[in-house]
């Protein structure tokens, strides 16, 4: 293994969900460098990929889909917030949660049905009003742990913002 595919798997190590634009400028590597070196790593197994519409995330081999799931809802600011707020209160109602993240309305929707769709979030109907809950509480707080960034760098992931804000 060279250098540069040790210098990627390490930041990919620590930053588990990372764009190809975020490695981009961690790596300093040229964009067809680094689209080479992605490309051999996740042929050989060192990484993996999850291509969705328009993005392509890097994790380490041993993230499982049900974790992968969770950290791209944690490295996005709205969903990110949106769990936050129900692992500080759980069972929170939709106009709670507009409050909660200050994002319109039409925002919080758009990412709590992603969130309930990727069976992060469940509804619950409570005394006829619909009531969040967090899902995979157990396993958000493990992602949690295990992969807050450390003092150098940058806060990007957003695990180090869930991290101290416990």
């Amino acid at each position: 293994m060279t250098d540069r595919d040790s210098q990627i798997q390490q930041i990919i190590e620590k930053n588990p969900g990372i764009q190809f634009r975020e490695i981009m400028r961690s790596s300093g590597l040229k964009n067809g460098v680094l689209s080479h070196y992605l490309g051999k790593l996740e042929k050989n197994g060192v990484i993996k990929a999850t291509r969705g519409p328009r993005q392509i995330r890097f994790y380490p081999p041993q993230i499982t889909e049900d974790e992968s799931i969770i950290i791209k809802a944690l490295r996005k600011q709205t969903p990110r917030d949106l769990i936050l707020a129900l692992i500080k209160k759980d069972g929170l109602e939709f106009s709670q949660l507009v409050q909660e993240v200050k994002k319109s309305p039409s925002t919080v929707s758009l990412y709590l049905s992603q969130l309930v769709e990727d069976g992060l979030v469940e509804v619950k109907l409570i005394q006829l009003k619909k009531r969040y809950h967090i899902k995979a509480r157990d396993l958000i707080d493990k992602l949690i742990e295990d992969y807050r960034p450390g003092p150098l760098e940058k806060p990007t992931s957003g695990f180090e913002d869930i991290f101290n804000s416990f």
